[in-house]
This record gives structure tokens, sequence and C-alpha cells, in this order.
């Protein structure tokens, strides 16, 4: 999902930053849109967003690359299923610490960079577990109900600013933790749904904020 955001992103002429946990398949994707956009502006950093130390590097990468910042999109997360009564403490913590943690703490960072310009949009990539508990996934759901508090409470500090802050909240969608599944392709969302919904609400006229997107497949949930 991220990938396709990123790839919507460049192909529209925008300068991009990005991060990932995997130092080697982000060069590597890097390395392609370098090649497929020659005129990009693309900066990147192997960084761990579920700590303060990755998020810290990140931001600083940011603000000393880039004069501006027009939009944060928080798209970094994890998934572990399991029922709340059966796992260890230790999933919820890990949930939030990259669900939660990591959006917080970087919005933190970058928020103050848009007040001060008087403009900008944080999109915050939640889920349909945010707005509804689901048996097998309770920790992930716990992080992403947080997740959109967030989004929600940011959106009210930040207006006098001038800042949008949105929610998009996807249903199941074809990334890579699908691959090895029974599931067909054609019955979950594609990653570029999402992407052309990031770029359709970044483009919306300076009066009018998209707060909360909802997408699922068109079959329901699955």
């Amino acid at each position: 999902m991220g990938k396709a955001i990123v790839e919507q992103l460049l192909s529209c002429g925008c300068a991009v930053a990005v991060c990932g946990r995997n130092e080697k398949d982000l060069r590597d994707a890097v390395d392609i849109w370098r090649k497929t956009y020659e005129d990009s502006d693309i900066i990147w950093m192997a960084a761990d967003m579920a700590t303060a130390e990755g998020v810290n590097a990140f931001s600083e990468l940011i603000t000393n690359s880039f004069p501006q910042v027009d939009v944060l999109i928080n798209n970094a997360g994890g998934y572990t299923p399991g029922n709340i009564t059966e796992e260890q403490d230790t999933v919820l913590e890990s949930m939030l610490a990259v669900n939660l943690w990591g959006p917080y703490r970087l919005c933190k960072a970058l928020a103050p960079v848009m007040k001060m310009q008087q403009a900008g949009h944080i999109i915050n990539i939640c889920s349909i577990a945010s707005l509804k508990g689901y048996a097998g996934i309770g920790s992930y759901s716990i992080s992403k109900y947080a997740l959109l508090g967030l989004t929600d409470n940011l959106r009210e500090e930040l207006r006098q600013y001038g800042v949008k802050v949105t929610a998009i909240c996807p249903g199941a969608t074809w990334t890579s933790s699908w691959e090895g599944s029974d599931m067909p392709q054609s019955r979950i969302m594609e990653a570029t749904d999402i992407a052309m919904i990031v770029w359709s609400a970044i483009n919306l006229s300076p009066q009018a904020v998209a707060e909360t997107i909802v997408l699922r497949p068109q079959k329901g949930d699955v």
C-alpha cells in the first residue's frame, strides 16, 4: 500500500521522503523509482517507526532536506492476529508501538512545521478495524481505534492553522500479506485504490477536508 501511494505521488511530480524497516527492499524500490521517475526528488531512510529513535531520525531528515512539508502520510503499520483473552500482553504493546506511537510521534515532529506554514495535510491510514471490533484481531483493532482517535483530535487542534487531517479506513487490500493465501485477488481491493483516494483527498480545495474515508471491497468484508 505504501509503495502504491509513493508511486502515485511521484507520478504527479511530488518530492517524496520515504522510510521502511527493511533497508534492502527500500533501496531496491528507490532505485526503481528513480529510473521510472527520472526527474523525481526522493529521499529515504531505513527506520523503524515503532521507536522514538527511528521517528526522530526520519523527521530530522525531512526537515533538513525539504524547505516545507505539504503532506504527511502515516502508513507504516503492523498486524498480528489473535484473541485478546488468549494472547500475550506484548502483542498489544507491539501493535500500539507501530500503529499508534509511530504516527503520534511523527505528527508531533512535523505538525509544528505545518502550523508555521499555515498549511499542510496529515493523512493517517487507519482501518475498518478502527470503526468496528472483529474477533481474532483484537489488539490490532484496539491500536487502529486509537489511531482514529489521534486523527480526530489532531484535526480539531489544527483547523485554525489551515492544516487538514484525514483518516482513511480501508478494508481488505491486496498486499504481500495476502500472498500464499487462497483469497482470489479479484475479491479484495487493490493498493492503487487507496493511493488514488489519498491523491483525491490531497487535491480538494483549500476550504474542504475529507475527514474520514471508508473503503471496502465491493462485495463486502472478507
